[in-house]
């Protein structure tokens, strides 16, 4: 079964379509890019399906990433549904590692992102931009007093933990 056949087949359980599309994008991480097209113009539902499923794969092995997953998931961190935000972020936090000179915009969209009123984008801007901090590049002049901001202001303890322990990590 082709993934745009799974995407639409109705008769498959959201969750189940998630974990189908993870397994083909890490058995087929070179037809990515075709995934990632079919996102770019897919209603917001879909696009996050199909983020999510990026999301699991990157999780389980960052390496199947690309510059083009970054590029699109760092512009989808700004698109208007929650959830293609969260997705995104994650995605950022599991491939960053791999393009540490490439996370400019990333980054000030996971800046904004952490003052999201949804409590599961802030949550995973945090787990990104903490995943950034602890590779220890010159990003840090500028996140660390800004992670240090936000940890001020955030009212959820889960959230201020992530940057907290990110900053100890940092500074160790």
């Amino acid at each position: 079964m082709e993934f745009q056949e799974l995407i639409n087949d109705k008769n498959v359980k959201p969750k189940e379509k998630t974990e189908m599309l993870c397994k083909w994008i890490v058995d087929n991480p070179e037809k990515m890019n075709d995934i990632i097209a079919f996102a770019k113009t897919s209603k917001y539902p879909i696009k996050a399906t199909c983020i999510e499923a990026f999301e699991f794969a990157t999780k389980s092995d960052s390496t199947i990433a690309s510059l083009t997953l970054l590029d699109f998931v760092t512009k989808t961190l700004s698109e208007k549904a929650p959830r293609v935000k969260w997705e995104s972020a994650k995605v950022v936090g599991n491939i960053a590692q791999l393009f540490p000179g490439k996370l400019d915009e990333a980054i000030k969209n996971l800046l904004v992102n952490s003052e999201h009123s949804g409590t599961v984008v802030r949550w995973s801007a945090a787990y990104a931009l903490g995943e950034i901090i602890k590779m220890k590049t010159a990003h840090n002049k500028i996140l660390l007093p800004a992670i240090e901001a936000i940890c001020e202001r955030e009212e959820k303890n889960s959230i201020r933990k992530i940057y907290l322990s990110a900053l100890k990590k940092v500074k160790s």
